[in-house]
């Protein structure tokens, strides 16, 4: 009876074992290999520890030895007090020093893996800091980096696809990693210039007023009354479904008589931009679909170019002399315009500059031809064909 524990012990002696067999003297051999290497994986056991540990013969000393610079847990220490075999002592000791030595392992590799990607980090950011103090040094740097500043806010307030959004947000993190002064910054540059001045989302509002339009169309031509009336008719059904995808217009009448400048008319009266494309002698796919962006000079294609200029998404967008384009061995220039002029196709209008989708389903598309016989029978039969007969010495002097 008093403030404390008491407890009795009882030294409980090993039973006499046999001379060691060559079982018992590998499974020593293995566990003075296996403290070694846990050693060697970082494992702290102090070097008298190592010393002893060689020397030794007796494997219950040994397991014991070795079981107490291990990170037990309770339970399997507990276990280990109650073999009293020394020989199967030491087993169970290799087989939780085997573990631990698996473990040190894996936790070594992590360990090297975390430190290498750190470094490399780190490698990264000395580099980084070393070439902006050598483009301070030479007056250089300032400008690209205010530039890609400029670029970055541009592409925040940008409303654009998913598609467009990673290759701007890939080009300009291209361009961050560039010297100023080489060939392929430039390159870059004029690429991002060229998507930033797009217009995505500008779009003009269309002024639907028919007798507004009617006023438009008698001031600007004489005569012509059957193509002024489907052109109203067209301006009719889209005040009543905006939603409606329109066929394209085709005039077709000799040199003289008023298309293009019926197209003008047309625009004036929707309020919206005009943009006149000639495709008289147009033989180059290129032309239409443009270059890509690994040749020298390399540009958007004339449609592109076309919607940049009107800076509205919804331009009229007249193409003269669609009854002249050619093709050879570059390519074939009509086939081209199929997808362009396709209301099933030209949402994801794909110029080969600009390598994204560009939604053309806005624009108002409109032909005009001299002749209908030399215009593909597959781009003709995309088009309604409004015919503008010539003046006569009357209407002439009217």
């Amino acid at each position: 009876d008093g403030p404390y524990y008491s407890a009795k012990v009882k030294v409980i002696k090993e039973p006499k074992e046999l001379p060691m067999d060559i079982e018992a003297e590998a499974l020593v051999r293995n566990v003075r290999d296996g403290l070694d290497e846990a050693s060697t994986l970082g494992k702290n056991i102090p070097p008298e520890i190592m010393i002893i540990a060689a020397n030794v013969e007796e494997p219950g000393r040994l397991a014991d030895l070795t079981a107490a610079n291990l990170e037990l847990k309770v339970e399997e220490a507990q276990a280990l007090l109650e073999v009293k075999s020394p020989f199967m002592r030491l087993k169970k000791v290799y087989e939780l020093l085997t573990k631990e030595v698996e473990l040190l392992g894996v936790q070594s590799k992590i360990s090297t893996e975390a430190k290498g990607e750190m470094d490399k980090l780190q490698k990264e950011f000395f580099l980084k800091q070393q070439m902006k103090a050598i483009q301070k040094e030479l007056g250089e740097g300032n400008e690209i980096q205010e530039e890609i500043s400029s670029y970055t806010k541009k592409l925040k307030k940008l409303r654009v696809a998913k598609e467009v959004r990673e290759e701007l947000t890939k080009q300009i993190s291209r361009l961050s990693q560039m010297h100023p002064e080489s060939a392929e910054t430039a390159v870059v540059r004029n690429y991002l210039d060229w998507m930033f001045d797009l217009p995505w989302n500008r779009t003009t509002i269309d002024n639907l007023d028919l007798i507004k339009a009617k006023k438009i169309l008698d001031e600007d031509h004489y005569g012509l009354n059957k193509v002024k009336e489907r052109i109203l008719e067209y301006l009719g059904v889209r005040k009543l479904s905006k939603k409606i995808k329109g066929p394209i217009m085709c005039f077709v009448g000799p040199p003289g008589v008023g298309k293009t400048s019926l197209g003008r008319s047309i625009a004036r009266a929707l309020g919206r931009k005009f943009y006149r494309l000639s495709l008289g002698g147009v033989r180059d796919e290129a032309e239409i679909r443009g270059h890509r962006r690994t040749y020298v000079g390399a540009m958007p294609g004339r449609i592109i170019q076309g919607i940049r200029r009107c800076s509205s998404n919804n331009p009229v967008f007249m193409m003269d002399e669609v009854d002249k384009v050619g093709s050879d061995f570059r390519g074939d220039p009509s086939s081209a315009l199929l997808e362009v002029l396709d209301p099933e196709q030209n949402y994801s209008f794909r110029d080969h500059y600009l390598g994204v989708p560009y939604d053309l389903s806005k624009v108002m598309f409109i032909t005009t031809a001299n002749m209908l016989d030399t215009i593909q029978p597959a781009f003709r039969d995309r088009m309604e064909i409004l015919r503008l007969p010539g003046y006569t010495e009357e209407e002439k002097l009217q």
